[in-house]
């Protein structure tokens, strides 16, 4: 038997007066009201994912990580991922072994988010994708911002999704909110840290994941 990664538990997240009803894998997600854009809105980490059929934002803040933004164009219903490849070592970073076992990460957090979806009705043939993030900002001998916007990039072309629109590399941050109702992305560059938060969760994040390997493989549905 493989052991397969991991599903968020589903203990639920406070709650807001007026708030959407959340889908049932993803009331543990944390949700709030945003003054700035005058609707309610879900925070993802890093490993966490989120899908909605309400109209409502979804936020999260990416260094090195990626977002795919994931929707189906007729039905209205989106979400997004925010993920990392394990980073491995440099004498490792060619070997095919390595490669295949980091890309499982990956494939797992677009697998959670696009199997969902159809699970609520999405159809492939009217999904559309942006990815963002990707940045370098974590201190590796390997750009682990590169990994993984190429992952997902070679994810999307094997899979014949459509790649609508990109923001990713460069040297800074992003603060991401993506709207599923109507597909609309916002990103802001951080271009002056307020603190090390960001930082400090990827880097936790990315020893989390190359301390715990997945195994097993995924399918989309």
């Amino acid at each position: 038997m493989t052991d397969t990664p991991k599903r968020p538990t589903s203990k639920p997240a406070p709650q807001v007066p007026g708030l959407p009803r959340a889908l049932p894998d993803f009331i543990h997600i944390n949700r709030y009201w945003d003054r700035l854009h005058d609707t309610f809105a879900a925070k993802i980490l890093p490993g966490e994912c989120y899908v909605t059929a309400a109209d409502e934002a979804i936020v999260t803040v990416l260094g090195s990580c990626v977002s795919a933004c994931v929707r189906d164009r007729r039905l209205r219903i989106g979400g997004m991922n925010h993920f990392m490849l394990p980073e491995g070592g440099a004498d490792r970073a060619t070997s095919p072994v390595i490669l295949s076992s980091a890309s499982r990460y990956g494939n797992f957090a677009m697998e959670l988010l696009i199997n969902a979806i159809l699970r609520h009705g999405g159809r492939r043939e009217h999904l559309e994708v942006k990815i963002f993030g990707g940045a370098r900002v974590l201190r590796s001998v390997t750009d682990i911002g590169q990994r993984n916007i190429a992952f997902a990039r070679e994810y999307l072309s094997l899979e014949g999704l459509d790649l609508q629109s990109e923001d990713v590399g460069g040297p800074f941050p992003r603060k991401l909110y993506y709207f599923p109702a109507t597909g609309r992305a916002r990103i802001k560059k951080l271009r002056r840290l307020q603190n090390r938060t960001m930082l400090e969760r990827e880097d936790r994040y990315r020893r989390q994941i190359e301390q715990t390997p997945v195994q097993g493989d995924v399918e989309l549905f």
